[in-house]
């Protein structure tokens, strides 16, 4: 080994210790700054609770309205697509072995534990999420948000949790009406496709739609309502305060919100698994 070949060893091994601490510092300071922003949401929602005089009613009706009405007609398309598409799958298979029928239980239970509250998130996440991310990012470059602390006002009361008590109440409204939409695409498949009667279905989709499949999607639409809208605000208020940093945290609250949804929902797909559900 020559002489000039010895020393790059350590430094090698220098560079890459630095490497890993910086990696864990980011990724520290980072987690410190997610917990301190889910520990203010969570005060600010508290104290308007106990005191909903605070609360800015006319921003939460804003928020529901935007994030509930105007999205119906999207969320009635997708779904009635939806229930369409695992229609016409499951009439490819089911009737080769003479089970047309069960065409209702396939779309019916799908969709109203797994594949509506999903949709409708995924569906939010691109409205609503990046909405919330884009806003208040622009706020963060004209120095809104430093004027509000000046003035002795919570950012985060006036900012975050009408959005999230929108988000709470409106997606499950959402589910429910994507899951009728998804629900009426099957009846459309298995009655005009496969010529089952209309009675023989509706009666076989009131069967398979249990109370219990019906609480599992809500209470999984309340977790991707609550998902998506504090990643949404906690990816604004980390926005660098130029341009491109505000394209940057709509795209980022977008993607880990959709990642994160499918993260939860594999896992309370697990838990009622294991719980009989």
């Amino acid at each position: 080994m020559s002489d000039s070949a010895k020393p790059t060893t350590p430094n090698k091994f220098n560079k890459n210790i630095g490497s890993i601490g910086g990696f864990i510092r980011s990724n520290y300071s980072e987690s410190r700054e997610v917990i301190v922003f889910l520990g203010d949401v969570a005060r600010a929602t508290t104290r308007l609770i106990f005191n909903p005089s605070r609360m800015r009613w006319n921003d939460l009706f804003y928020y529901m309205n935007l994030c509930g009405s105007q999205a119906l007609p999207i969320v009635a398309m997708i779904c009635l697509l939806m229930g369409l598409i695992m229609g016409f799958q499951g009439a490819v298979l089911l009737r080769t072995y003479g089970a047309e029928l069960y065409i209702a239980d396939l779309v019916g239970f799908t969709i109203l534990k797994e594949m509506g509250p999903l949709m409708v998130a995924m569906i939010s996440t691109g409205r609503a999420g990046s909405a919330f991310a884009a806003e208040i990012g622009t706020m963060k470059i004209n120095e809104e948000i430093n004027a509000l602390s000046t003035m002795g006002i919570e950012p985060v009361r006036m900012l975050v949790v009408p959005k999230l008590l929108a988000m709470i109440v409106v997606i499950p409204l959402l589910t429910v009406f994507g899951d009728i939409c998804g629900v009426f695409g099957g009846f459309i498949v298995g009655t005009g496709l496969m010529g089952i009667p209309m009675a023989a279905y509706y009666e076989r989709t009131v069967r398979v739609l249990t109370l219990s499949a019906f609480n599992i999607g809500i209470i999984k639409s309340v977790v991707f309502a609550i998902i998506i809208a504090l990643v949404g605000c906690y990816r604004g208020f980390q926005s660098s305060a130029d341009a491109q940093g505000v394209g940057r945290a709509t795209t980022s609250s977008v993607v880990i919100s959709i990642f994160i949804i499918v993260v939860a929902d594999a896992v309370m797909t697990v838990l009622c698994y294991v719980l009989g559900y």
